[in-house]
């Protein structure tokens, strides 16, 4: 993935600038969309002039850049924590609640969708989706493929992929589901994840 952000002689002072763009760029984008959110807006809801915010960011490509390193780094942190589990399979299935939740709230949905969208006819941010999700993928499939052969199941890596993308696929399938049907209960939903999460991950 390219660098998306400028350096500066001040790190400490920058990261907070760049925290102060990015939480007024989502709000922007949340608003009005990528593209109906211009730069002097978000640099207008960040409190600095236009001119200013060119100095951690070089354009909305950007901004939609770090805000995928940052989304990594969060999905990044969760693998390591789920490699320590003692059975990361069972973990995964019994923390679908939370996961469900979690991608139901739009507090964390509005912005992947934007992004999705945005990717559909912008290749370089498909191919920083793309980028993003090679590693996260690689480092689930290791945690699987290793807790799969601890419990004598197959592990074969082709099988594994499938079912991996299986289970990615739902996840991000959740908030296009929030959207079309928002009355949607949550109980049975989590209910029918943790069925299918058992059957794709501790399954023959």
């Amino acid at each position: 993935m390219n660098q998306v952000e400028k350096k500066h002689p001040d790190p400490e002072r920058a990261n907070t600038r760049r925290k102060q763009v990015l939480d007024a760029a989502e709000s922007c984008f949340s608003r009005r969309g990528f593209h109906g959110a211009s730069m002097a807006e978000i640099s207008k809801a960040a409190g600095m002039s236009a001119g200013h915010i060119y100095n951690y960011f070089d354009s909305k490509d950007a901004i939609i850049a770090a805000f995928v390193l940052k989304n990594m780094e969060r999905v990044t942190n969760l693998m390591q924590d789920l490699a320590q589990r003692e059975d990361p399979l069972q973990a995964v299935i019994d923390n679908a609640g939370e996961h469900v939740l979690e991608s139901l709230d739009p507090k964390t949905w509005v912005m992947p969708l934007e992004i999705f969208a945005e990717a559909s006819r912008n290749p370089v941010i498909a191919e920083m989706l793309h980028c993003a999700d090679v590693r996260s993928r690689k480092l689930f499939l290791s945690i699987i493929r290793d807790a799969r052969i601890k419990r004598g199941l197959p592990a074969d890596e082709e099988m594994l992929e499938g079912r991996l993308n299986t289970m990615i696929a739902m996840y991000q399938g959740l908030p296009v589901r929030a959207v079309h049907n928002p009355d949607m209960k949550v109980e049975p939903l989590i209910a029918g994840f943790r069925i299918v999460l058992t059957a794709l991950l501790l399954n023959e």
